[in-house]
């Protein structure tokens, strides 16, 4: 016999949000130094988005995160390996903001390459996790690991471009 449904829960459904947007707006403050020294001298292929584009698709994303986070939540108690899922979770939030230190930060473009590579795993990975306890969650990383392999391809091309 199935588990009831539980209700909606504005609180956790909240929480859940805000702890991707932190994460998001750690990476804002450390881009947007850069965004506007840095970047704009470095050589970029004819397909880079406009800057404006990054922070309205990267709040889309955090948010679609926290919601994929608030359905597993929500199933906590079934979650065999929880600490491990949560591990996860948080893994794939510290190599995204680890990516923003990297490339605008440190402007250390071709580590930023090997750590977004790594980053697009540990999404996969996520995403995995998350569809075997809620098919909807797993289903809501697929334009989170959308992003993040253009986000790859453009930092491998970023990163060609600006070999001295």
């Amino acid at each position: 016999m199935p588990l009831p449904q539980k209700r909606f829960q504005p609180l956790a459904f909240f929480i859940n949000i805000f702890i991707p947007l932190v994460f998001g707006a750690l990476g804002g403050l450390i881009t947007v130094r850069s965004v506007k020294t840095w970047y704009p001298g470095i050589a970029k292929p004819s397909f880079n988005p406009p800057n404006w584009l990054f922070g309205p698709v990267w709040s889309t994303l955090f948010i679609i995160i926290g919601i994929a986070a608030y359905f597993v939540w929500t199933k906590r108690s079934r979650i065999v390996h929880l600490p491990r899922t949560i591990a996860v979770y948080f893994i794939q939030l510290i190599l995204n903001l680890g990516w923003s230190f990297l490339f605008f930060y440190d402007h250390l473009i071709g580590a930023a390459l090997i750590e977004i590579i790594a980053l697009l795993i540990v999404i996969l990975i996520n995403g995995l996790v998350f569809y075997k306890i809620d098919k909807t969650a797993g289903l809501l990383f697929i334009p989170y690991f959308m992003w993040v392999s253009f986000a790859t391809v453009l930092t491998y091309n970023i990163f060609i471009l600006n070999q001295v």
